[in-house]
C-alpha cells in the first residue's frame, strides 16, 4: 500500500487552523502547537526559538524538553545547532547531532537523550525569525516530505510573529527581532533630513489566508495564474515598444527563465499538496529562496533576487485578481518611500505634501529619480542594501540625505537627537531665506546668477520662494513621462504660458524634449527601441529630428505660449552643428506659420545647446558663433568624458567631477564663451553643492543652474566668497601637473581657511 505523504502535512494545517482560531493566550498557543506537531511526526521534541532584536534565540515554547527552560535558555545568533540554523538561513537535518562541530550543550533543557534533529528556520521575506526544532532518541534522518512539513508550519508561526501576538512574552527590555532597530549606511543622494514611516513602493502583499480546502482547486488556480504570468511577459518580450518598469531585455528574458522553470513550479506545486493555498505557497517558496539567495556570494546571482522577488510579487497579484495598487491615496502624511529602484515618474505619482524622505537600495547620485527627487526638495539615502526586505509598511524611519544614513525603528534618543537637527536645518533654512533680499555677489562684488531647474508645475512656486534669477533648465520632457498618452498641444502651450506667467519677466529657458535612453515614453512605439548601451543611442535631439513632428508640435506651443515676451530654447545631446542647423529650420518654419495667420510670436527667440557630448569640445569656437547662449548639461558631459555610466552603482563614487581633468574640460568651455561673448550657464547636478558651485564660479561661470533647495547654501558661500583669490588658486593648480592632485581638499581646506561656508 503506498502511503500518503502529504497526509500528515495536511492533517498538521488543518490542526494549526483551528488553533489560530481559538481564543487562546499566546504561550497556551504556542505550547498547544509544539505539542500537536511532535505529535503529527512522531517526535518526542519540538521547541521553538524566536529571535530578539539583541541577536539571542530565546526558547519560547517546547514539548520534550525541560519545561522549566522556556524563556531561560538562549543562544547567540551563529551559536549552537539552533544558532547555526537561524544564522545561515538553512535546515539541519541529522541523525547524531552531538556529532555536528556546532553542537552546543545547554544543561538546562536536558536535550542530551536526543540524537536525530531537524531544524528549520522561521523565515518571513526572507528575514529569519526564529528556528523551529523536532528531535528524536533514535538516530535517523528525517524524509523530505517531513522537512516540507516542518518548515510549512514555521511559515504560519512566522506570520504570528509578525502580527505581535505573542510579543506579549518578551521581557520587559528583551524585545523581538520584528521590532529591532536597525541601522543602513549607503550614499547621499540628496541633502536632507526626514522623519516619518515606511511607505514600502511595491508593498509585499499580505496572506491571510494560509490553509486550502481543496488541492486540486488550489494546482489548477496556480496552473491558470502561471499561465497568465507567462503569457504577459512574451507579449512584453514581443512588444519591442515597452520596456517592462523601466528594465531592458535581459530582465525580461530572466523573469521568463524563472517563469519557466520546472524546479520553482514543482516547490509550488508541492507546497500546495501539503496543504496551503496557492498564494501562501508562492509566498513561502519565495521566502526560502530570497533567504537562500541572501546568503550567496556570486554578485550576478544576487542581483537576479530582485528579478525573481518582482516575478513572485507578480505572480501572486494574479492569483488575487490585483492590478497594479496606486498607494498614494492611503499615503501617511510623514511618508518615506522605500524602494530596490524606482523609476522618475513612479515618484511623481506620490503627493509631494505628504513625502519625507526617499530610501533606494540601488540608484546613483545622477539618475533621474535622484534628480527629480533633489528637484523637488527630498532627502535621498541610496545604496541601502537589504533595507526593503528589513522593513514594514508603518515602521518609523529616519533618513539621513547628508550622512547616506537611515534608522528603521529608532530609539527614542536617536529619533530625538534627529528632531533636533531638522529643527536646526528649519533655522539655517530661515537664514537662507533673508540671503534671498541680498544680492547674488561675491564678497569682491563679481555678480553670479544663481537660476533653478524645473519641468512641473510644482516646482514653479519654489522660484520665488528661493529667490531664483530665473529658469536655466526646464525640463519639458517630465510632462510627458507623467502623462498616459502624448500630451495636446494645447495641454504643452497652457503649461509653458503658465511657466513664463509665473517667471514675471525673469528669464526661462526650456530645453525641447529630451527622450529615449532611460526615458522611456510606454506610449511612444519608437522611444523603446532594443539598444545596447541607450545613454549613447537614439534619444533627445537625434530622436525629435527623426521624428521631427514631435519637435514640430512643441515648438508651435513655445512660440503662441510666449507671445509677446521672449523665448529661450535649448536643444539637448547635440553633437554636430549641422543638429542646430535642422532644428533652426524646423524652429523658422513654425514662426513663418503662425505669421502667416497672424498669431502673436515672442518678441525675440533665442536658440541655444547643450553641451553633453565631448565632440563639441573640438569646435567650441563654432558652436559659440552658431547660437545664442550654450548650457553645459554636467551629468552626461562627466558620464561620457570618464566613460563611466551615470546609472551603475558600482561606478557611482568611483571618479571625482572635481578632479582635475574635469575642471579643465569645463574651463575649456568657459573661455570659449567669454572668447566669443556667448553666454554659458552650467545645469547640471555640479552648481548644487556649494564646493563644486566654488570651483565653477573659479574656473569662469557667472551662471549656474542648480534645484530650488540648493540655491541657498550655494548662494551663502557666494557671498562670503573672494572670487580674484580662488581663480588665481585655481589657475595655478589647473596649469601644473595633473597626477594625484586633490582638488577637492584643496577647495575644502582654502575655504576653510577663509570661513566660508559650504
Amino acid at each position: 500500500m503506498i502511503r500518503d505523504m502529504a497526509a500528515g502535512p495536511r492533517v498538521l494545517l488543518k490542526r494549526l487552523r483551528e488553533l489560530m482560531a481559538e481564543p487562546l493566550e499566546p504561550q497556551e498557543r504556542l505550547d498547544r502547537i509544539v505539542r500537536d506537531i511532535a505529535a503529527n511526526m512522531v517526535a518526542e521534541v519540538c521547541s521553538l526559538y524566536v529571535l530578539r532584536a539583541d541577536s539571542v534565540l530565546e526558547l519560547y515554547a517546547t514539548v520534550g524538553l525541560n519545561p522549566n527552560a522556556v524563556h531561560l535558555a538562549q543562544l547567540r545568533l551563529g551559536q549552537g545547532l539552533v544558532g547555526t540554523i537561524a544564522a545561515s538561513a538553512r535546515a539541519l537535518n541529522l541523525s547524531n547531532a552531538q556529532e555536528h562541530p556546532a553542537f552546543a550543550y545547554l544543561p538546562e533543557t536536558g536535550e542530551e537523550i536526543y540524537h536525530s534533529f531537524l531544524g528549520v528556520p522561521v523565515l518571513r521575506a526572507g528575514r529569519t525569525l526564529g528556528v523551529l526544532v523536532v528531535q528524536n532518541k533514535t538516530m535517523r534522518h528525517y524524509r523530505d516530505d517531513e522537512i516540507e512539513a516542518l518548515e510549512t508550519t514555521a511559515m504560519v508561526i512566522a506570520e504570528m510573529i509578525a502580527s505581535g501576538d505573542i510579543a506579549r512574552l518578551s521581557r520587559p527590555g528583551l524585545e523581538l527581532d520584528m521590532s529591532r532597530p536597525a541601522s543602513f549606511t549607503g550614499i547621499a543622494f540628496n541633502e536632507g533630513v526626514g522623519l516619518g514611516h515606511v511607505v514600502l513602493h511595491e508593498p509585499r502583499i499580505v496572506v491571510t489566508n494560509l490553509f486550502n480546502e481543496d488541492s486540486d482547486e488550489e494546482l489548477r488556480r496556480l496552473e491558470d495564474a502561471l499561465g497568465s504570468l507567462r503569457l504577459s511577459i512574451d507579449d512584453m518580450l514581443e512588444r519591442r515598444d515597452v520596456a517592462f518598469e523601466g528594465e531592458h531585455r535581459e530582465v525580461l528574458e530572466a523573469y521568463r527563465m524563472f517563469a519557466n522553470d520546472r524546479g520553482w513550479v514543482r516547490r509550488l506545486e508541492e507546497a500546495i499538496r501539503n496543504g496551503l493555498t496557492a498564494e501562501a505557497a508562492v509566498e513561502k517558496v519565495q521566502s526560502d529562496m530570497r533567504a537562500r539567495m541572501l546568503h550567496m556570494t556570486d554578485p550576478y546571482l544576487r542581483e537576479r533576487m530582485s528579478d525573481f522577488d518582482d516575478l513572485a510579487n507578480r505572480l501572486l497579484r494574479q492569483l488575487m485578481g490585483r492590478g497594479p495598487e496606486t498607494i498614494a491615496a492611503s499615503l501617511p502624511k510623514d511618508a518615506i518611500i522605500v524602494a530596490r529602484s524606482m523609476g522618475a515618474a513612479e515618484l511623481l505619482d506620490y503627493p509631494r505634501d505628504r513625502m519625507r524622505g526617499l530610501v533606494l537600495e540601488d540608484g546613483a547620485p545622477t539618475s533621474h529619480v535622484v534628480i527629480v527627487a533633489r528637484a523637488m526638495g527630498i532627502p535621498v539615502a541610496g545604496q541601502m542594501k537589504g533595507a526593503v526586505s528589513m522593513s514594514e509598511n508603518g515602521d518609523p524611519i529616519i533618513v539621513d540625505g547628508e550622512e547616506g544614513i537611515i534608522h528603521l525603528r529608532p530609539q527614542p534618543d536617536l529619533e530625538a537627537a534627529y528632531a533636533e537637527k531638522v529643527r536646526f536645518r528649519a533655522r539655517r533654512q530661515e537664514l537662507y531665506r533673508e540671503l534671498r533680499k541680498k544680492p547674488s555677489e561675491t564678497k569682491d562684488g563679481v555678480k553670479v546668477d544663481l537660476l533653478m531647474n524645473a519641468g512641473l508645475a510644482v516646482d514653479l512656486p519654489q522660484l520665488a520662494e528661493a529667490g531664483a534669477a530665473g529658469i536655466g533648465l526646464f525640463r519639458t520632457e517630465l510632462q510627458f513621462m507623467v502623462a498616459s498618452t502624448f500630451p495636446r498641444a494645447e495641454a504643452q502651450e497652457k503649461l509653458y504660458r503658465d511657466v513664463l506667467d509665473i517667471a514675471r519677466g525673469r528669464p526661462v529657458t526650456f530645453r525641447t524634449i529630451d527622450i529615449g535612453g532611460d526615458k522611456v515614453l510606454p506610449y511612444f512605439k519608437g522611444s523603446a527601441q532594443e539598444e545596447e548601451n541607450p545613454a549613447l543611442g537614439w534619444r533627445a535631439i537625434r530622436l525629435t529630428l527623426d521624428r521631427p513632428g514631435l519637435l514640430r508640435t512643441q515648438v508651435r506651443a513655445l512660440l503662441k505660449a510666449a507671445g509677446g515676451r521672449e523665448l529661450k530654447v535649448m536643444l539637448p545631446m547635440v553633437t554636430e552643428l549641422s543638429e542646430i542647423a535642422q532644428a533652426r529650420e524646423i524652429i523658422d518654419r513654425e514662426v513663418r506659420h503662425l505669421s502667416r495667420f497672424a498669431h502673436h510670436l515672442p518678441t525675440s527667440l533665442k536658440l541655444g545647446a547643450m553641451i553633453e557630448v565631448p565632440s563639441l569640445l573640438w569646435q567650441l569656437d563654432e558652436l559659440m558663433q552658431s547660437v545664442d547662449f550654450v548650457s553645459v548639461g554636467s551629468n552626461d558631459l562627466f558620464q561620457f568624458v570618464m566613460a563611466a555610466d551615470r546609472g551603475n552603482t558600482q561606478l557611482a563614487d568611483r571618479f571625482d567631477p572635481l578632479s582635475v581633468p574635469f575642471l579643465r574640460v569645463l574651463k575649456q568651455i568657459a573661455d570659449a564663451g567669454a572668447r566669443n561673448h556667448t553666454p554659458v550657464t552650467l545645469c547640471g547636478e555640479l552648481a548644487g553643492k556649494p564646493i563644486s558651485a566654488m570651483a565653477l564660479l573659479g574656473v569662469g561661470y557667472r551662471s549656474i543652474s542648480m534645484s530650488p533647495a540648493s540655491i541657498g547654501p550655494v548662494k551663502a558661500m557666494l557671498t562670503e566668497l573672494p572670487l580674484g583669490e580662488l581663480k588665481s588658486f585655481l589657475d595655478d593648480n589647473l596649469s601644473g601637473p595633473a597626477a594625484n592632485l586633490p582638488m577637492r581638499a584643496l577647495l575644502q581646506a582654502f575655504a576653510d581657511d577663509r570661513s566660508i561656508p559650504l
